[in-house]
C-alpha cells in the first residue's frame, strides 16, 4: 500500500454535465426521429421522460472515468454508446419499458467464507458456459444496458470471465465485483480491449485489516483487496467498492472511517448496501433500520456527495436513497433489473432468494417473462424485506433445501399486492 499511486477523484460539475446530456439526447431524438425508431408523436414524450430521469439524479457526485461521465452506479458512464442505449427504456409506449440492469453471477466459486454473503445457502454447480452466453446475448438484445459481473470470484475463473465479457457488445458497460483474488495487471490489460469496462468493484465492508478478514474468513482478504486496487491503478481501470454496514457502524463513526479509506484508496464510487435477510443472513435477519435511522443515513450520505469539504470522497451510490418511495422504489424483477445466479436461476433481485426458473432447464425467453409479468411495476416496498419470513420458514421445512427456493414455491409466496405504490419516477414516467 505504500508504493501504490493513487489517483485523485475527478469530480465533474453536475450542472453543465446536465446541460450537456440534454443538448445531446435534443440531438439523439432527432436522428432517432429521422431514422424512424422515434414516431413524431413521441418526440416530446421521449425528452420529458428523460428530463425526469435526470432531475432524480439531484443530490449525485458525477465522477469522470475514462469512459465518460458517471452519474449513477447502474447507469453507463455519458456520453457511451451504452448510455445512449440505455436511453431506448425511455421509447417505449405500449408495453413495459424493458430493463437496463443486470447482475450476472457466473461463478461459486470462492475462497472466502463472508458472513452476510447472498449466495451462502445455496447449492448446486456452475451453469454450462453456453446457457450463460445466450442469456446474456438475449439480456443485451431485450435492453440491457448495464452489466454487473460476479461470482463467487470471477477472475478465478478467468476464461468464463473473459467469454462473458468479449460477447457482449458496446451497447452495454461492463462491472466486475472481485475481492481481489486472483487479480493482475495483464488480466485487466486483457479486458480493457476486449469489453467495455467500466471498473472492478470491491468489497470493503470495514476499515479495520484485521475484522475484515474474520468477517471473509480468509487471512489474506486485505492483503488480496490492495494487490487487486494496485493492479487497477497500474491498468488504468477505475476503482469501486461496495459496502455493507451495520446500524453500529453508523453511531461509532465506522462508516466515515470506510469512507475515508475508500478515498485513500483512490475510489472514484462507493456503493451502500444496506444489510439484507438472503443467504447467510436469512434465518436470522439483519439488523432493523427504522425510518429515523433511514434519514439520518440519508443525510450523512447527501453531504458526502453535496458538501464542499468532501468534493475530494467517492460518490456513494445508496440503495436506500435510489429505491425510495420519492426516486425508483424497488425495480426487482425486471422493472429496471435482476439477477441470473452462477446456477443458472433467474431472480427479482440477488436479495430475494426466489427463482423464476433455471436458464438450463426452460428457454430464457419464457423464465424471463415470467418473471417481468410477475413484477409488472415497480414498488415502494423493498421485496427482499417484505417476502423474507416466508422465504426462511419455507427454507426451513424443506428437505435438503437449497436456495434460490424453486419456482414452484415462488409461485405460492409472490403476492403482487404486497410490492406497494408506485415510486415517484414510475407513476409519472408512465403518465407521460
Amino acid at each position: 500500500m505504500e508504493t501504490m499511486i493513487v489517483p485523485r477523484i475527478r469530480v465533474a460539475n453536475s450542472f453543465r454535465t446536465n446541460l450537456m446530456i440534454k443538448l445531446r439526447m435534443l440531438l439523439y431524438s432527432i436522428y432517432l426521429l429521422f431514422r424512424g425508431d422515434l414516431k413524431t408523436k413521441n418526440f416530446s414524450r421521449y425528452l420529458r421522460r428523460l428530463l425526469l430521469f435526470i432531475g432524480k439524479m439531484k443530490g449525485n457526485k458525477y465522477v469522470k472515468l475514462s469512459r465518460g461521465t458517471k452519474i449513477n452506479l447502474y447507469v453507463p458512464a455519458f456520453p457511451s454508446k451504452a448510455f445512449f442505449y440505455a436511453t431506448h427504456k425511455m421509447l417505449e409506449f405500449e408495453k413495459k419499458m424493458p430493463s437496463i440492469t443486470a447482475l450476472i453471477s457466473i461463478t461459486s466459486a470462492c475462497r472466502y467464507d463472508c458472513k452476510h454473503c447472498y449466495q451462502k445457502l445455496d447449492k448446486g454447480k456452475d451453469v454450462d458456459l453456453k446457457h450463460l452466453l445466450h442469456a446474456v446475448n438475449y439480456f443485451q438484445d431485450n435492453g440491457v444496458a448495464f452489466f454487473n459481473i460476479e461470482g463467487g470470484d470471477p477472475f478465478l475463473v478467468y476464461d468464463r470471465l473473459k467469454s462473458i465479457c468479449s460477447t457482449i457488445d458496446r451497447r452495454s458497460e461492463i462491472l466486475i465485483n472481485s475481492t481481489g483474488d486472483k487479480i493482475t495487471k495483464e488480466r485487466l490489460e486483457e479486458l480493457k480491449k476486449t469489453c467495455n469496462l467500466s471498473g472492478i468493484m470491491f468489497s470493503l465492508h470495514t476499515s479495520d485489516e484485521s475484522k475484515l478478514n474474520q468477517f471473509m474468513n480468509n487471512d489474506m482478504a486485505f492483503a488480496n483487496l490492495i494487490n487487486g486496487i494496485d493492479a487497477c491503478h497500474q491498468a488504468g481501470v477505475p476503482v469501486m467498492f461496495n459496502t455493507c454496514l451495520s446500524k453500529d457502524d453508523y453511531a461509532s463513526g465506522e462508516f466515515d472511517r470506510v469512507m475515508a479509506l475508500a478515498r485513500d484508496l483512490g475510489g472514484c464510487l462507493i456503493q451502500l448496501i444496506k444489510p439484507k435477510g438472503a443467504g447467510g443472513w436469512l434465518l436470522n435477519g439483519a439488523d432493523h433500520f427504522s425510518k429515523s435511522d433511514l434519514d439520518q443515513i440519508k443525510d450523512q450520505v447527501i453531504k458526502y456527495n453535496t458538501a464542499k469539504d468532501y468534493r475530494y470522497f467517492p460518490f456513494i451510490a445508496a440503495m436506500i436513497i435510489d429505491e425510495d418511495e420519492h426516486h425508483f422504489g424497488c425495480t426487482a424483477g425486471g422493472t429496471d433489473r435482476f439477477y441470473l445466479n452462477a446456477k443458472g436461476d433467474l431472480q427479482a433481485c440477488e436479495f430475494l432468494n426466489l427463482s423464476f426458473g433455471n436458464i438450463a432447464e426452460e428457454p430464457i425467453s419464457t423464465i424471463y417473462e415470467r418473471m417481468r409479468s410477475d413484477f409488472n411495476n415497480a414498488g415502494s416496498n423493498w421485496l427482499c424485506e417484505v417476502y423474507h419470513k416466508k422465504v426462511a420458514e419455507n427454507f426451513k421445512a424443506a428437505e435438503n433445501a437449497s436456495l434460490p427456493l424453486p419456482y414452484e414455491v415462488t409461485k405460492q409466496i409472490m403476492n403482487t399486492e404486497e410490492h406497494g405504490e408506485a415510486p415517484d419516477f414510475y407513476k409519472r414516467v408512465n403518465n407521460i
